[in-house]
Order: structure tokens, then C-alpha cells, then sequence
């Protein structure tokens, strides 16, 4: 009986980040090119572990439930500890986006099928939680938006509707480009990520296997090997439990980067109802070590903002808590320094 652990480690394929783009304008990808080079990697003929069926479930369906249940635990565990090697990349991946982010970048995740909807998923939530504009995030998605919520036959074999999704989105060297593939060689995906080197984007390839043309081709590869599913094939399973793992703290630790983290709060949160109205008052009543009520009056004079109600509560004006914080980039933790150091002029109040 195979063990639930995968045996193999981590791989990781970075190529060098000073890659540019010679053409300022969208260069056409040939989908021959891209035909070709997924044929050249079949016919190595590397197995794919996430499509491989495992021994030790060959009876799964004669399992009690709760044993089922058990050993499907034990697999989704082991999908956390497959990204273990991977950590150090995803630190990098992050600091190369950021930097690419805070020159007006945009985020731009691609994927298909499963892979897709993860990616989507960690998208959508940068928003709400970190403020990321709406307009600094788009997705390519093959089969587009009716993708989302049911399966679209042959979409993900596509790479030319790939060229086509990334052109309508105009991508520049100050994008980051997230392609997710458990196999690491759906054509779509493939597709969109050679679009993305070929324009000078920051490019980061997600895979559950390897060798895959998706980690040869991303400037930043991240590879965690799941191994082969309790079902066999059903990377919804292991696979997706490690893409969406990934996911999290790539996304998170960018935010983190780009400032929109402070002490563990996340102050760039976008205040849409009661209870996050509520979370936001605490947060600043914490952050600045004032009482409720006055938390509250500085939110108020903020408009909501957390970062100028912070900066009201620990004595500035509106006014010079954003000037303070414009100068500051709008990094908290750079505007608190400033302020500290006597270089704006606190007011009173109680």
C-alpha cells in the first residue's frame, strides 16, 4: 500500500528577472509554436502523478465512509506539506510582484477548469481585505466568466482565445501574470503565460507537477508535488488544497510588501457593513491606543479610511494625516515613523 505522502520533493524553475520585452506593444504568439512544444513534452512521455491512479485507493469505494473521510484528511495534510520546499520561492515571487505593483501594476491571474476558479477566488478577495483597487485585477480564464460556475467543453485546449483574452487586457511590463495548472501544461494556460514573457510582464507559473512547459516557461516557478489523488485525477483535491495554499500566502505576503499591512491589520480594508465597520473602529482604537469612542470620531473624520483615521487618533488633523501618508507612500508604518520623528503636528482629542 503507497503512502499518502508524496516521496518526491519540490522543484523550482526561476528564470532571471531582468527578461524584457523588445516590443512595447502586444507580440502575436504563435499557437503552432505553443502546439509544438506541448507535443515535444508528451512525447517525453513524463508521467503526470496527478493524473495517476494510487494503489491505496483502488478500494476506496468499499471503504466505510469515515475511513474514506479519514484518509482523504490525511492526503489533504499532506498537500499543505508539499509546499514546504516551495517557501522560499513564493517569498520571491512576492517581492519581484510587488515591485512590479507599486509601479502600477496590475495583478492577472490565468488559468482554466479548477485551477481557474482558485485563482479567480484569490483575486476577488485582495479587495475587500486589502483594498486592492478593482481595476488593478483581471483574469484570464478560459472559457471565460460561464466557466466559473460550470465546465465549458475544450475551452482549456484554446491557446489562441488565451492570446486573445490577454490582448483585450493590454498588458505591460508592470503586470504580474499568474498562470495555475495542476497539470502544468494546459494549453490555455501555457498559452497566456508565453504572452505574458513575450510583453515583459512578470510572469509566475503554479504547478502540481514537473517537468511541465508551464514551470520551464514562468519567469518564477512553484511547483508543489501532490502526488497522485484519492480519486484519481480529481485535482480539485490535493492539488487544488495546495494551489489555493499558495495562493493565500503568495497574495498575502505581495500585500504585506506593497504596505497594506500594518502590526497584523490589515488597515487597507474596505469597510462595506456593520461588522466591518466594527472591526475597523477596534482596529484603530488598538493600532493607535485610544478609547473606542475616540477611534470612532477619527474613523468618522477619515471617511473610513483606517490608515488617516489611525493617524487621526494618534493627534493629526485629516488633512495632515493624508499629506503625512502621501509622503509616506502609503505605508502606515512609514507615516508613524515620520510622525514620531516630529514632523507633523499632532492635535488634541479630548
Amino acid at each position: 500500500m503507497d503512502s499518502v505522502f508524496p516521496s518526491s520533493h519540490l522543484t523550482t524553475h526561476v528564470i532571471p528577472l531582468q527578461y524584457k520585452s523588445h516590443h512595447n506593444t502586444l507580440k502575436c504568439i504563435s499557437v503552432s509554436e505553443i502546439g509544438k512544444e506541448l507535443r515535444d513534452h508528451d512525447n517525453l512521455k513524463q508521467d503526470m502523478p496527478t493524473e495517476n491512479p494510487s494503489e491505496r485507493f483502488a478500494d476506496i469505494d468499499r471503504w466505510s465512509t469515515q475511513s474514506a473521510v479519514e484518509a482523504m484528511f490525511e492526503a489533504q495534510l499532506s498537500a499543505i506539506a508539499a509546499i514546504g520546499h516551495e517557501l522560499a520561492t513564493i517569498a520571491q515571487a512576492a517581492e519581484a510582484a510587488s515591485r512590479h505593483l507599486m509601479e502600477n501594476g496590475r495583478l492577472i491571474y490565468a488559468g482554466a477548469g479548477t485551477s481557474g476558479r482558485i485563482a479567480v477566488q484569490d483575486g476577488v478577495e485582495l479587495c475587500p481585505t486589502f483594498g486592492w483597487p478593482t481595476e488593478r485585477v483581471a483574469y484570464a480564464i478560459a472559457g471565460g466568466n460561464p466557466a466559473l460556475i460550470s465546465s465549458v467543453e475544450l475551452a482549456e485546449d484554446d491557446a489562441e482565445a488565451a492570446v486573445r483574452d490577454l490582448n483585450a487586457i493590454a498588458l505591460n511590463k508592470n503586470d504580474v501574470v499568474i498562470g495555475v495548472a495542476a497539470s502544468g501544461r494546459t494549453t490555455y494556460t501555457v498559452s497566456a503565460i508565453k504572452t505574458a514573457n513575450a510583453n515583459g510582464a512578470l510572469t509566475i507559473g503554479i504547478s502540481n507537477n514537473r517537468p511541465s512547459p508551464l514551470l520551464e516557461i514562468a519567469r518564477i516557478g512553484i511547483c508543489a508535488e501532490t502526488g497522485s489523488e484519492a480519486i484519481a485525477g480529481s485535482t480539485r483535491m490535493k492539488a487544488g488544497t495546495a494551489q489555493k495554499a499558495i495562493l493565500n500566502m503568495f497574495s498575502t505576503a505581495t500585500m504585506i510588501c506593497c504596505g497594506r499591512v500594518y502590526k497584523g491589520q490589515m488597515v487597507d480594508m474596505v469597510i462595506s457593513n456593520q461588522k466591518l465597520r466594527n472591526r475597523a473602529v477596534a482596529m484603530i482604537a488598538r493600532l493607535a491606543d485610544v478609547e473606542k469612542s475616540v477611534a470612532e470620531s477619527a474613523l468618522n473624520s477619515a471617511e473610513g479610511n483606517i490608515k488617516v483615521g489611525v493617524l487621526c487618533a494618534e493627534g493629526l488633523d485629516v488633512d495632515a494625516a493624508k499629506q503625512l501618508l502621501n509622503r509616506n507612500h502609503g505605508i502606515l508604518r512609514d507615516a508613524v515613523d515620520d510622525m514620531n520623528q516630529g514632523s507633523a503636528i499632532r492635535r488634541d482629542w479630548t
